[in-house]
C-alpha cells in the first residue's frame, strides 16, 4: 500500500514555547501513515523561509517522498497556538501562506504520479476543491477533512467527489452528528465519520451506525489526535479489507476504530502533531 497527503503544510507555534511543530492535515496524513508503516508522499506548496525549510528536512527525515512538491518565494503557512491543559487552542496565523498565491494546480505529470497510490488525502485547509473531481477521476480512493468549517452547500458540492468524510463535530449533540453523517453519505461520500473530542467519534457507512469511545490518556499535547484518528481508521481498514475483500464490513470497521483510538492517544502524548518542534 502507497498513501499521499495533497494540500496543506504549515508550522505549529507554540506561543508559551517560542518552538515551531511541523504539521497541516494533508501533511499529518503522509507522516501518519509512514509511522503505521505504509509507503507515504506528500505533495504540497511550500515558501522559502526557515519554517518551509524545516519542514523539508523533517519530511526527508522521515523518508517521506516530497518529489512532486513545489516552492515558492514567500512565507510558508503556520498556525499560531496556545496550551490549555494539553489542550491546542489555535489563536491565529496566516491562513497557507504562500498556498493561497500558488494554489495547488494537478497536471498530466502529477495525476500519472498519484495513479501509484491506493488513497490520496486532502483538507478544507488546502485550496484544492477544483482538483478533486481530477483526482476521483484517476480511480484512487479519496479522503477529506472538513474540519469544523463546512457548511451544507460546502458538502453538497465537495462530497460527490470524496469516500471517506472526516468531520469534526465537538459541538453537535450525538443524534445531531448522526443526522450529519447520514446527510454527508447520501451527498456521495461512502464513509462518514464525525469526531467528538472527548466523547469519541461515529462512523456511519450507508447502513450502520459504529461508535468508538477515546482511550483516555492524560495529554502532552491533543494537536494531531484527529488526523492521527482519521489516518490509523483508514489505514487498518484498507489493510484489513485488502485482505479479505468479501468479508463482512461491520467487524473490520470495528477493529479499525479501535486501532484509531489506541494511535490516537499516542499521538497525544507527543509534543505538537508528531515532534519535531525547533526554536522560532
Amino acid at each position: 500500500m502507497k498513501v499521499i497527503g495533497i494540500g496543506d503544510n504549515v508550522v505549529d507555534k507554540y506561543m508559551d514555547k517560542n518552538k515551531m511543530y511541523p504539521g497541516g492535515n494533508a501533511l499529518n496524513f503522509g507522516v501518519y501513515s509512514k509511522q503505521l508503516g505504509i509507503d507515504s508522499a506528500y505533495l504540497g506548496v511550500f515558501g522559502n523561509d526557515e519554517a518551509s525549510e524545516h519542514i523539508r528536512e523533517t519530511l526527508m527525515d522521515l523518508d517521506i517522498d516530497i518529489s512532486h512538491c513545489r516552492q515558492h518565494e514567500g512565507e510558508n503557512g503556520y498556525a499560531l497556538v496556545n496550551l490549555v491543559n494539553g489542550d491546542r487552542v489555535f489563536v491565529g496565523g496566516n491562513q497557507g501562506g504562500v498556498q493561497k498565491d500558488f494554489p495547488i494546480h494537478l497536471g498530466s505529470m502529477d495525476l500519472e504520479y498519484i495513479k501509484e497510490f491506493q488513497i490520496v488525502h486532502s483538507s478544507i485547509y488546502s485550496g484544492i476543491e477544483k482538483e478533486l473531481k481530477k483526482l476521483k477521476d484517476t480511480g484512487i480512493l479519496v479522503s477529506f477533512d472538513f474540519s469544523d468549517e463546512f457548511n451544507e452547500q460546502y458538502l453538497k458540492e465537495i462530497c460527490p467527489n470524496i469516500d471517506f468524510s472526516l468531520l469534526s463535530c465537538g459541538g453537535l449533540s450525538e443524534n445531531e452528528v448522526r443526522n450529519l453523517l447520514k446527510r454527508v453519505h447520501s451527498y456521495g461520500s461512502s464513509f462518514a465519520i464525525g469526531t467528538m473530542g472527548g466523547r469519541g467519534s461515529i462512523v456511519y457507512d450507508g447502513e450502520s451506525f459504529y461508535n468508538q469511545k477515546p482511550h483516555f490518556v492524560e495529554p502532552v499535547d491533543t494537536l494531531g489526535a484527529g488526523d492521527s484518528f482519521f489516518t490509523a481508521f483508514i489505514i487498518h481498514y484498507l489493510k484489513e479489507i485488502e485482505k479479505v475483500p468479501f468479508a463482512e464490513k461491520g467487524p473490520i470497521i470495528e477493529r479499525s476504530l479501535d486501532e484509531a483510538a489506541k494511535f490516537a492517544a499516542k499521538t497525544c502524548l507527543v509534543e505538537g502533531a508528531f515532534g519535531y518542534g525547533v526554536p522560532f
